[in-house]
């Protein structure tokens, strides 16, 4: 029987184990950690009983996911649920700006720029599916949808400073600068509205769901899918050199590119290992979660009522903020994204106390403690929040990475998305995937289409794993 390995147990690995056992494939997956997951991992990180989730939160990306969708996870116990508001964007002294997965609601509340808002995401959120089928695959494929791939393109390619003009108000263009954000990158940058873009977009068509119970569910969910076709997972197995691997026909490493060639060494082509040695990574991000009595206090109590609440004032103040980490600069205040998310699922509460998680974008490889900026940074809309703190527990990137070493310097979308590497990852090929070692195939975050729980990395290198296997 034709055998895989595959190393790494995030939502790409375990998305990649899942479409070659589904092929037919006797697939074994080792795992470093003592728990299965990755970046969807949930523990209890405060206090017994609320229930935190450790990296990835929010999945309009995973509840678009082409390829999850195709699987029926609702069989294994996967839930996705809801808050009222998806995103909140408070600003100093005003109402805060709301995005709802209704596209109607969304402009409705931003007044005068809400047809405006209604002209830029109307058909790129009717028309998702479509994109994200194009999108979320090897930019060296004949696109399936050529004509709606070309009027998102020149939107796409804008830098999100830009594209923030096409909106007259400070609300509006604070709710896309905040969504923009998600990219990691200077907002001055070519491409930097394409990642906002299609994030609000998967917004309008899916909302941004969690998963009830926690991000670990994705996981589970995969496991018991993989499991369901003769696949197994054994944790605890940390592969730092080829001789780690078990002999199989085709092996996908859900790894960061040094990583890899930390794992294949003289195996890999010189070409290759150059390029791997080039990939850049992201700025970091440090986490802190907290245990809250009685939920934050906000000004605008609107911004109870969502589950991400995106903390950074004016899109200039975002912008500039950006521009600091990207320069290794600490800013003052940094971009801070916070989960509400026992909001859509109480099950993660105790009674009144609740777990909230929030990261901020810092400097890679950042040494120092912002615990006390991002929680200034709450404070600042929610006056009163630190009274209602009754436990903390910070990460920062060097401690990410300890738990997750494809947090290489706290770097949590796995690479950095700069003109180049925002399509063209983890170097320029026909096949991304492919490690030039053959049979052997990358599948992390390094890879297109990039970062979050949609698993399109994985099953994108397990097509090009497949494909191999038919040539031999």
């Amino acid at each position: 029987m034709t055998t895989a390995v595959v190393v790494g147990s995030g939502p790409n690995g375990l998305a990649a184990a899942v479409h070659l056992a589904r092929n037919g494939v006797d697939v074994q997956v080792l795992e470093a950690a003592d728990t299965i997951g990755g970046g969807t991992r949930s523990a209890e990180l405060t206090l017994p009983g609320l229930l935190h989730d450790e990296c990835s939160a929010f999945h309009p990306m995973g509840a678009g996911s082409p390829y999850l969708q195709t699987l029926d996870l609702a069989r294994h116990g996967l839930r996705w649920r809801w808050a009222d508001v998806d995103c909140a964007h408070p600003l100093d002294g005003a109402d805060a700006a709301l995005l709802h997965r209704s596209i109607g609601e969304t402009a409705a509340g931003l007044g005068a720029d809400g047809k405006r808002w209604r002209q830029m995401f109307g058909s790129l959120s009717a028309n998702f599916d479509d994109l994200a089928a194009d999108l979320m695959r090897p930019i060296a494929n004949i696109p399936r949808h050529p004509l709606k791939l070309a009027s998102f393109g020149p939107r796409a390619l804008l830098p999100a400073t830009v594209a923030a003009r096409w909106w007259r108000t400070d609300k509006a263009q604070a709710l896309f600068g905040g969504v923009a954000a998600h990219a990691y990158y200077r907002l001055d940058r070519p491409a930097t509205s394409a990642v906002g873009m299609m994030i609000v977009a998967a917004g309008h068509r899916y909302g941004w769901p969690v998963a009830e119970g926690g991000s670990q569910a994705i996981a589970n969910a995969l496991v018991a899918e993989l499991e369901e076709h003769g696949g197994k997972v054994t944790t605890g197995v940390r592969v730092r050199d080829w001789a780690d691997i078990p002999a199989a026909d085709v092996v996908l490493l859900d790894v960061a590119p040094a990583a890899a060639l930390g794992i294949l060494g003289s195996r890999m082509p010189d070409r290759v290992a150059r390029a791997y040695r080039r990939f850049k990574h992201a700025p970091g991000a440090f986490k802190v979660d907290y245990a809250v009595e009685g939920g934050i206090p906000w000004a605008d109590p609107a911004c109870g009522r969502a589950g991400t609440v995106h903390l950074g004032g004016s899109f200039a103040e975002i912008a500039q903020a950006e521009k600091d980490v990207a320069a290794g600069r600490m800013p003052a205040r940094p971009f801070t994204l916070l989960g509400q998310q026992h909001v859509a699922d109480p099950s993660r509460s105790h009674g009144d106390l609740h777990p909230i998680y929030a990261y901020a974008h810092v400097p890679h490889g950042y040494t120092g403690d912002a615990t006390a900026a991002v929680t200034a940074q709450i404070e600042r809309f929610a006056p009163g929040f630190r009274d209602r703190i009754r436990a903390t527990a910070s990460s920062s990137p060097a401690q990410l990475a300890a738990a997750n070493p494809n947090y290489v310097g706290g770097d949590i979308i796995g690479g950095a998305n700069n003109e180049t590497q925002v399509v063209l990852r983890p170097r320029i090929a026909l096949d991304p995937y492919a490690t030039g070692v053959p049979g052997t195939y990358l599948c992390s975050a390094s890879t297109p289409p990039g970062a979050g729980a949609h698993g399109m990395c994985g099953y994108n290198a397990a097509e090009s794993a497949l494909k191999y296997l038919r040539r031999g």
